[in-house]
């Protein structure tokens, strides 16, 4: 049986599937991407858990 995913959820699930190693300092983590979205604009965001570095990926609709 297949569930549907929204093409968001499949893009954290693909950023959450890629190695999280911090570029600031090396680190790495098993954690996930939080998502968050303002309407016109979906923004992906990971904490490094060792030195709190935050990445961000942001797309706007």
């Amino acid at each position: 049986m297949s569930v549907y995913q929204s093409p968001f959820e499949r893009l954290r699930e693909k950023f959450d599937d890629s190695e999280l190693k911090c570029r600031h300092c090396g680190y790495r983590d098993d954690g996930s991407w939080n998502v968050s979205t303002t309407g016109d604009r979906v923004q992906y965001r990971f904490v490094c858990s060792s030195c709190e570095a935050v990445e961000t990926r942001e797309m706007r609709l």
